[in-house]
């Protein structure tokens, strides 16, 4: 039987599967009494304040940096990657470019500290998205974490909560996550390329993408992430600037800002495509490999 730490990953993430009733497919063979123990439900966010300014504050002590709070001019955000063996590397790309912005919005970006950035998105009309949305959303997690997770953009249940990847998504990215050790709050942070709820939760436009890349980049100044996962087609069009099919861009270490850089499927996409989860779960693997080659 086998019972070395992949494995045991692996049983644990097809247990939070169906646990959530997310489908059996692809499940492994040998039966969940090999599992040697469960891991600890993700630890929960703070309830946000109903106060837009409250809501800002409570983002940014949620996210307020251990070091100094503005990033000085060049800091490198992370060192480069080592190719894994056997593992392709891709060239980076600079992905969406920015859109002719304000200068005074960008120096604002560029230099604001967690609080800052908050306020500045929250504040943001630089799109038409900012005309519907209920809040913004920036972002959860550690704000010094290894691992950063990039979205496409806000949905529904987002925009009323002012948390990325919550409800159905939320779930079986904490499930993937708790599959690998890893959960919210802790070693990672979520964040998403749009800040604001596109209408009818459609995929985000290159525009509405671009107008949002200062406060992304600004982020990944801010946490410098060892390794970025990019989810979806949006991310990996920001991140890596390559529109085309997710089998040709798969086991693949990329780079954005000397950041390695993996590319999977969106959880809302796993949704509705069930027997593609195991090639998630690969792609995560692949990003954990890369990961201990960097630290």
């Amino acid at each position: 039987m086998r019972l070395d730490k992949d494995y045991l990953l692996e049983l644990e993430l097809w247990s939070h599967f169906e646990m959530r009733g997310l489908g059996h497919d692809h499940a492994p063979a040998q039966s969940h009494e090999a599992r040697a123990s469960s891991t600890a439900p993700p630890a929960q966010p703070p309830a946000l304040m109903s106060n837009e300014r409250g809501r800002v504050a409570a983002v940014a002590r949620a996210n307020a940096p251990a070091r100094p709070a503005v990033v000085q001019k060049g800091v490198k955000v992370a060192p480069s990657a080592t190719r894994a063996p056997g593992v392709p590397v891709a060239p980076g790309s600079p992905g969406i470019s920015g859109t002719a912005a304000d200068p005074a919005r960008l120096a604002a970006i560029s230099g604001a500290d967690w609080l800052q950035l908050a306020e500045l998105t929250a504040n943001c009309t630089s799109c038409r998205l900012c005309k519907q949305r209920k809040q913004t959303v920036l972002g959860v997690g550690a704000n010094t974490a290894h691992w950063l997770f990039v979205g496409d953009g806000p949905g529904d249940e987002e925009d009323q909560a002012g948390e990325p990847f919550v409800g159905p998504t939320g779930k079986l990215l904490d499930a993937l996550l708790s599959a690998a050790g890893l959960a919210r709050g802790r070693e990672v942070y979520i964040a998403n390329v749009v800040k604001c709820r596109p209408p009818g939760d459609r995929t985000p436009l290159p525009e509405e993408a671009a107008a949002c890349a200062p406060i992304l980049d600004r982020q990944i100044d801010l946490i410098r992430p060892k390794i970025i996962v990019a989810l979806g087609k949006t991310a990996i069009m920001r991140l890596i600037g390559v529109d085309t099919a997710m089998a040709a861009l798969r086991g693949k270490v990329y780079r954005y800002r000397d950041v390695p850089v993996i590319v999977t499927y969106h959880p809302a996409y796993l949704l509705r495509n069930l027997p593609e989860k195991l090639k998630a779960w690969e792609d995560l693997q692949l990003a954990k490999s890369t990961l201990a080659q960097v630290l």
